[in-house]
């Protein structure tokens, strides 16, 4: 199937590909032990309703507009077929109180109910299951200055299931920090999204050639349905 990113692909950009082409990494088929990493799902981004970009920043300055929106289905499906699969599931949000954290502070709030604790809410359609842990994040990554490194090694995942946003922000260092630290990375290509379209294709088109496997997500969830344990007969 075409690429996102082909459309902003230069001619020269695609000979030079064909001459050197990515070597597959064939993540999923050497997977052991997974981790579905959902990152920043939280109200900023999608603000209160569907709406084109140009509407939707008029109420919210740091939202994607419709393509949030249009992500959640598919999210919602690989995170149902994560969790029958016991698949482990971790997701980032903005931190809403970093004290203790040298340097660091909450940006203020910029409107009517426009708190940390409102910016920065899981949205109820990807909320968190019980048990599930949500790590709080000072910067791009859900890397830095958190426990998630820790938490991952202590479940001895190999691999990572990365969806949510900015593709250019704080997908792109969650994916790269993933990769230094020898993780395999698979992108949900339809589970991620960015406030610009050039960016968003782009950042897949550098993840998908240097950190990271870009997959659509029918390929992810075939991958996780062929693990999931059949249900019991009586």
């Amino acid at each position: 199937m075409p690429r996102v990113w082909e459309a902003f692909l230069t001619e020269q950009d695609k000979q030079a590909i064909a001459l050197r082409p990515r070597r597959d990494r064939h993540v999923l088929e050497r997977a052991e032990r997974v981790c579905l990493l959902l990152i920043d799902n939280y109200r900023a981004v999608y603000g209160d309703r569907p709406l084109p970009i140009l509407e939707a920043i008029e109420e919210w300055p740091g939202a994607c507009g419709l393509v949030a929106w249009e992500s959640i289905a598919p999210t919602q499906r690989l995170l149902a077929a994560a969790r029958a699969a016991g698949v482990l599931v971790v997701y980032s949000a903005g931190a809403t109180d970093v004290e203790g954290l040298a340097g660091q502070h909450v940006r203020a709030a910029e409107g009517p109910n426009d708190s940390a604790e409102v910016r920065y809410a899981i949205i109820p359609e990807l909320a968190p299951a019980p048990g599930e842990w949500v790590v709080k994040k000072v910067t791009s990554s859900a890397f830095s200055q958190t426990p998630l490194l820790g938490h991952l090694i202590a479940n001895r995942i190999d691999t990572l299931i990365v969806v949510g946003e900015s593709t250019s922000g704080c997908v792109r260092a969650s994916v790269v920090d993933a990769a230094q630290y020898q993780l395999n990375v698979v992108v949900a290509e339809e589970c991620v999204f960015d406030r610009h379209e050039a960016t968003h294709a782009i950042n897949l088109f550098d993840l998908h050639q240097k950190f990271a496997d870009v997959l659509p997500v029918a390929e992810v969830l075939d991958w996780i349905s062929a693990r999931t344990p059949a249900p019991a007969t009586v």
